[in-house]
């Protein structure tokens, strides 16, 4: 059923927080990884603001839905969400990088409240995410395990392991999401290595698959809805049609955004960007 228009805008709403949350940690910092980390927004809106609304309480039960970041360089952006979700408050979010922090750069499961799953290592989130799914079958849960792989990421052959295990365990309640941003660390993924058609790869390791808008609350919530409800014994992929540095116009356009360092210039480019995504917000209103 769609959103209805409360819902839709609620969800708009988080994910500018999201968004706003994200860019002033890193402006805080000086670095970080900005174009990954934006390029999730709207799909972790969904997944915490609605599908899987998470909180501490929720988080301390073993059966309830569970979230890896494959991409472990994406940390900012889950961070960004466990904050808005009252896992930790401002000063620990800010304490990104710092000296004895317990946010480190890419997620870590034994320091940051809110973290299945330790990742950064690339294709191992995914390979676990299979196994949190596969326990999930094997125990009779009603929940389902959700993942975010990134198109670079998708170079490791470990990702590949993982899901035809994932087909051939049929592992229904394994729904992945892929973040085809189209560029990877050293530039666009044409360049480095041409990704083809995520769809077809995908259908082809006997997944249910289907692509869609990244930056599109609705079809992102009716993507996962369908993965949810179907009758079918397949894992499910949905392909994120999405822009690295998504939402903010200017780093969309920059030709390397996956890790930024500051100078005053974009510095003050950022903090412009703040100011018009709280504009945008109340917009909503």
């Amino acid at each position: 059923m769609p959103l209805l228009a409360d819902d839709n805008r609620q969800l708009k709403e988080l994910a500018i927080d999201i968004r706003i949350s994200i860019l002033e940690t890193l402006n805080q910092l000086g670095f970080g990884h900005y174009g990954g980390s934006l390029s999730i927004v709207e799909t972790l809106a969904v997944l915490y603001g609605n599908i899987m609304p998470m909180t501490p309480e929720i988080f301390a039960q073993k059966d309830r839905d569970y979230f890896v970041l494959s991409k472990g360089h994406a940390g900012p952006a889950l961070y960004a969400t466990l904050y808005l979700k009252g896992f930790f408050d401002k000063d620990f979010l800010h304490s990104l990088n710092s000296n004895g922090t317990r946010l480190p750069s890419h997620p870590d499961r034994n320091l940051t409240p809110g973290v299945d799953m330790t990742t950064g290592s690339l294709g191992q989130g995914i390979s676990v995410a299979t196994g949190i799914a596969y326990g999930q079958l094997i125990e009779g849960s009603s929940h389902h395990t959700y993942a975010i792989v990134g198109d670079g990421e998708l170079n490791e052959g470990q990702c590949w392991e993982a899901f035809q295990f994932a087909a051939h365990k049929k592992l229904k309640n394994l729904i992945v999401f892929i973040d085809d941003n189209k560029k990877q660390l050293d530039g666009t993924t044409q360049k480095i290595c041409a990704t083809q058609d995520f769809v077809a790869k995908m259908q082809a390791f006997g997944f249910e698959a289907s692509r869609v808008k990244g930056d599109d609350i609705q079809a992102i919530y009716d993507a996962i809805l369908t993965a949810q409800t179907s009758h079918s014994d397949q894992p499910k992929a949905i392909v994120l049609d999405t822009i690295k540095g998504q939402g903010i116009p200017f780093l969309e356009k920059m030709d390397a955004n996956h890790h930024l360092r500051l100078d005053d210039t974009l510095r003050r480019q950022l903090e412009d960007a703040i100011r018009e995504l709280k504009t945008g917000k109340e917009d909503l209103t």
